[in-house]
């Protein structure tokens, strides 16, 4: 769920600004599983603007410190999560660690990098959520190692069923600073989209496996 809605529309209202997120009705991007989708999220351009960065990581962080009181350390989830997560550690002054999609398969074979003690309590930063699966595959690992696992924090999420409903099967509070949701109220409203694209972007939300452009 969104911080609140104050926050989410300011947000995605930044994200479309500086293009992190382009939406393209009639010309589809293909994104890496095949699906076609009307919008690319790029939360990475966050870290070549300092102001929005900087807000970012404040709102981020001041949440945290409000929702789970300062935790041990804070968790990124590799790669896209790495900036931003080690931003929001340093702004609350604790430990950063990040979690691999998978142990290296050389070396001391981590797929925790960072110094960590059983039972810390950790707070995970993920950049987006799909469909939540990479997401919760470093809070499984988190959870192997002995980690105490408060909750999820993520800049943007699509909104996906199948995401709210992996988030639940493994009991972990996931709150985004934004959604898809009012991602498109901001775009409508700023003209960045035409009321006409409104039901393409909303048609493919609802199915994006099987929607097609065409």
């Amino acid at each position: 769920m969104i911080l609140n809605k104050q926050t989410a529309r300011k947000t995605a209202e930044v994200l479309l600004q500086i293009n992190a997120i382009k939406l393209s009705p009639s010309a589809p991007f293909t994104w890496a599983s095949g699906w076609k989708s009307p919008i690319y999220c790029d939360n990475r351009i966050i870290l070549s603007f300092p102001l929005i960065r900087n807000y970012i990581r404040e709102t981020m962080a001041k949440h945290i410190e409000e929702q789970y009181g300062k935790p041990d350390v804070i968790a990124g989830v590799a790669t896209g999560a790495i900036g931003i997560g080690m931003l929001v550690a340093e702004y609350l002054g604790v430990p950063f660690i990040y979690v691999r999609p998978e142990a290296k398969s050389h070396g001391r074979q981590n797929q925790i990098e960072g110094f960590i003690q059983k039972g810390q309590n950790v707070v995970v930063v993920e950049d987006l959520i799909s469909t939540g699966k990479s997401s919760l595959n470093a809070v499984r690992a988190l959870k192997e190692a002995n980690l105490n696992v408060k909750g999820m924090i993520a800049i943007f999420t699509y909104g996906f069923n199948v995401a709210e409903e992996n988030f639940k099967k493994e009991n972990v509070l996931l709150q985004t600073l934004s959604n898809y949701e009012n991602l498109i109220i901001q775009a409508v409203e700023t003209n960045y989209v035409s009321q006409a694209e409104v039901k393409t972007l909303t048609d493919w939300n609802a199915n994006p496996s099987e929607w097609n452009a065409i």
